[in-house]
């Protein structure tokens, strides 16, 4: 069955105070067009900058995920991306009076109220999915962070996490239809913390706006007067403090008996929404957090800006990525002087790998040299440079209509000759992108070992 794209029927706002910040802050949630994806808006900013809701716009995972654009942030975003997510919103814009979302409960609850009670409205154009068909995983071994990522027909999350807690233990959880279970299974599990933390947290400048009615905190030492009277200063809170039978601090009660890792659930939904797409795939995550979550989604989104690629281009034949003719689409060059023949691997703005057959018949080995054939340095430059103007004009808009023009080379070394029957190798990396000019690394390489590498200056401009 195809679904269509989705957003709301009218604006709607609701205030609160920050998390981190402790600021407060109205958010108001505003319709917005077919293929606008997310947008979070700073209203309380001189021309109300924009911030797109995308991993290219994560500057920090800290304690909760952070979204930024030059100096302009906005702090704590990953509740309100699960109730977009979950309700499976795909065009909104989110206007902010202040730089952090309301924190109420610690929950998604709020946000999904809310939405819903602006009315869900479906749009005239088909969704828009990444269908995983081949597994992928994410780990890190030093925190025993294990995610596995498998094709299915729909979005499906399985949850474990385990803690040297008896108040937590090891707990487990399975969403497997958005529509039947988020809304009332999993957006109103809230946020946890353990003791331990809080009086690092306050000492950081974070949680300012926290509170015991704005989390779940577990007991994991010894809850001391001084400790009581620390907790009370740092919060301001006037509240008697003590430790429940549970093992929450003053016994708050859990809304479901896994509440902790429904939460985790929840927050991995926000994350993945930076990926710009819904994903068809089940995913098996074991005690991950902001930090893995940002990670895959990074790992995600580069397959699905190939998939774009080869939608774009056309599926390669053998097992590269593009061809011949997708690079003619996308180059303006032509022979004598088109100089790679194959695309392997790209990640917009990030990396691309192609190769060069190079062969007797080009026109060069006429005079260098007759009787002793070797590739000009110049060209196995401008070979390197060609490979990375194809990632850049992949990373921008309107490319049809742009040229990338190279402004300087710097320290270029031609390790050994290149002469025919050889096949170059490019290995092109961003050292920095800026839309004003560009810096990129590369490397040539033939059976895998270096010829030559240098450094390259380019610009974008219009045909």
């Amino acid at each position: 069955m195809v679904k269509n794209q989705r957003t709301i029927k009218k604006r709607i706002s609701i205030s609160g105070t920050g998390l981190h910040t402790g600021v407060q802050t109205t958010v108001t949630f505003v319709p917005a067009p077919i293929n606008h994806g997310i947008t979070f808006i700073r209203t309380d900013l001189e021309n109300s900058p924009s911030i797109p809701a995308d991993i290219d716009h994560v500057v920090d995972i800290t304690r909760g995920t952070t979204l930024g654009i030059k100096n302009v942030k906005v702090y704590t975003v990953e509740h309100v991306l699960a109730a977009v997510a979950g309700l499976q919103i795909d065009n909104l814009i989110v206007e902010l009076s202040n730089s952090e979302p309301p924190v109420h409960d610690g929950s998604a609850r709020m946000f999904v109220d809310s939405l819903l009670e602006a009315g869900l409205a479906d749009q005239d154009a088909p969704k828009n999915y990444l269908e995983i068909d081949t597994p992928l995983s994410y780990s890190e071994k030093d925190r025993g962070v294990d995610i596995v990522v498998t094709p299915s027909d729909d979005l499906r999350i399985t949850f474990l996490v385990d803690y040297k807690n008896p108040a937590l233990g090891t707990q487990y959880t399975s969403l497997v239809n958005l529509d039947e279970e988020f809304v009332d299974e999993f957006a109103p599990a809230r946020t946890f913390c353990f003791l331990s933390e809080v009086e690092a947290l306050y000492e950081a400048g974070l949680i300012k706006g926290g509170g015991l009615d704005t989390a779940v905190v577990i007991v994991d030492v010894d809850l001391t007067d001084e400790k009581i009277e620390q907790i009370r200063t740092a919060s301001g809170s006037k509240e008697k403090i003590f430790v429940g039978k549970n093992g929450i601090l003053n016994d708050i009660p859990l809304r479901f008996y896994n509440e902790p890792v429904r939460h985790k659930a929840v927050d991995l939904i926000g994350d993945l929404s930076l990926i710009g797409v819904p994903i068809k795939g089940h995913i098996l995550a074991a005690r991950s957090g902001h930090a893995a979550n940002v990670a895959l989604a990074k790992k995600i989104r580069g397959i699905y800006e190939k998939k774009l690629l080869t939608a774009k281009y056309g599926k390669a034949k053998g097992d590269y990525l593009l061809d011949i003719n997708a690079i003619l689409k996308a180059m303006p060059h032509r022979y004598p002087l088109l100089l790679i023949d194959r695309i392997l691997d790209i990640e917009p703005k990030k990396r691309v790998v192609a190769i060069k057959n190079v062969t007797f018949n080009e026109p060069h080995f006429m005079g260098h040299f007759p009787e002793n054939p070797v590739m000009p340095g110049v060209l196995i430059v401008e070979a390197m440079a060609q490979a990375g103007g194809f990632m850049l004009l992949n990373a921008i808009e309107d490319m049809e209509n742009k040229l990338v023009m190279f402004m300087g080379i710097d320290g270029v070394r031609f390790r050994k000759p290149v002469v025919p029957g050889d096949q170059l190798r490019f290995e092109i990396e961003m050292i920095q992108y800026r839309p004003s000019a560009c810096k990129i690394g590369g490397k040539a390489l033939v059976d895998g070992k270096v010829v030559a590498e240098g450094t390259f200056l380019a610009v974008v401009v219009d045909k």
